[in-house]
C-alpha cells in the first residue's frame, strides 16, 4: 500500500504505527519523524516567508474570507505517484489543504484510492483517528498497542494530578498566538486540567478565539504558557520578546505576578497527533515538577519570567 499524507500530524501517526516504508509523499509542512523529509512534496503555501505574526494574521484573515485558499495541491506530483491511500483533514484551513481541494482532485486520479478525512479536537479523538488510520492501511493490531501505549501516558499524566488539591493548581491561560492574541482551543484546555492546571482561557472541543489584552489581564493567569501554531522555539522568540515588553504584560505581572514559559508549538502543541502527549507532559512537568517527572527524551519548557 502506497500512503500519501497531507498533514503533518498524519504522517506522525503514519510513522507511529511503522508505515514509515508505505509513506511515498507528504506535505511541505511534514518534518517529523526526521526519516520523513526529502519525501516527496504535495503541498505548497501562499503566504510568503518573513512575514511578521500581525501581517501573517491580516493575510490568513482576508484570505479565508475571500474565500481564497491558503495552500495549494501539487497535482502531478500526487498522480506519479498513484497513493493507493491520502490521509488528509478537513477541520482547518489555516493548517492545510482543505478538504474540499482535495476531493475535487481524487477524480484526476489513477485507481480509485481511498482518502481518509482525520477531524480530532480531543486526545480521545486523536486516539481514535490512530484506530482509524490503523484499520484503513490494514495494520488493526499496531493499532491497538499504539493505543493502549498513548493511553497508558495519558493516564499516567491524569492519574497523578487527581492527587494535586485544587488550591495548588495555577491558573493557566495557553496563548498559540500573540499578535494579536489568540488563545488555546480544542485540546489544549484538556491538556491543562490534565496537567494539573485550571484552564482560563479556551473551549474544550472548539476553536482558538481572538482575545484582548484586557480579557487575559482579567484572567489573572498565574502562569502563560505560549505555544505559537506552526513556530519553533526560534521564531517564537522574536514574538515573545515583544509580548513581554507590551504595556498590557506590564499591566498584568503587576497584578497577578504572571509566570511565563515557552515551548515549541509546531512540534508539540499544535498538531493534532500523537506528540499532544508529549504536550500533556512537558506541561504537567512546568506546572508540577515534583510530581510530573519530565520524560528523559523530552524538552522542557523554557521559562521566560
Amino acid at each position: 500500500m502506497k500512503i500519501v499524507s497531507l498533514l503533518p500530524s498524519a504522517t506522525e501517526l503514519v510513522c507511529g504505527l511503522g508505515l514509515r516504508d508505505q509513506l511515498v509523499g507528504v506535505s511541505h509542512e511534514c518534518d517529523y519523524p526526521p526519516s520523513v523529509v526529502g519525501l516527496p512534496v504535495l503541498t505548497s503555501s501562499r503566504i510568503p516567508e518573513g512575514l511578521t505574526s500581525d501581517e501573517i494574521d491580516r493575510l490568513v484573515s482576508d484570505q479565508l474570507q475571500n474565500d481564497q485558499a491558503l495552500y495549494d495541491l501539487i497535482m502531478h506530483t500526487l498522480i506519479e505517484l498513484q497513493p493507493d491511500l491520502i490521509v488528509t483533514q478537513a477541520l482547518c484551513d489555516v493548517c492545510a489543504v482543505s478538504g474540499n481541494d482535495v476531493a475535487k482532485a481524487i477524480g484526476s486520479l489513477p485507481g480509485n484510492p481511498q482518502v481518509i478525512n482525520l477531524e480530532p479536537i480531543c486526545l480521545d479523538d486523536v486516539l481514535e483517528t490512530v484506530t482509524l488510520l490503523a484499520e484503513a492501511a490494514n495494520r488493526v493490531e499496531q493499532g491497538k498497542t499504539y493505543v493502549a501505549e498513548l493511553r497508558g501516558r495519558i493516564d499516567q499524566v491524569g492519574g497523578r494530578s487527581q492527587s494535586i488539591p485544587l488550591s495548588a493548581k495555577p491558573r493557566v491561560a495557553l496563548l498559540d498566538w500573540l499578535d494579536p492574541l489568540f488563545d488555546g482551543g480544542h485540546w489544549s484546555p484538556e491538556i491543562i486540567d490534565l496537567a494539573g492546571g485550571i484552564p482560563v482561557f479556551g473551549d474544550k472541543r472548539e476553536p482558538s478565539q481572538r482575545r484582548q489584552w484586557q480579557e487575559l489581564i482579567d484572567a489573572q493567569p498565574d502562569i502563560i504558557f505560549i505555544a505559537l501554531c506552526g513556530f519553533d522555539v526560534q521564531r517564537s522568540m522574536q514574538d515573545v520578546e515583544l509580548f513581554l515588553k507590551a504595556e498590557g504584560f506590564t499591566e498584568l505581572q503587576q497584578r497577578s505576578g504572571t509566570q511565563v514559559y515557552l515551548v515549541d508549538g509546531n512540534a508539540y502543541f499544535s498538531r493534532p497527533g500523537p506528540r499532544l502527549v508529549d504536550a500533556l507532559e512537558i506541561m504537567a512537568n512546568a506546572l508540577h515538577p515534583t510530581i510530573h517527572p519530565l520524560p528523559a527524551d523530552m524538552p522542557a519548557a523554557l521559562k521566560q519570567i
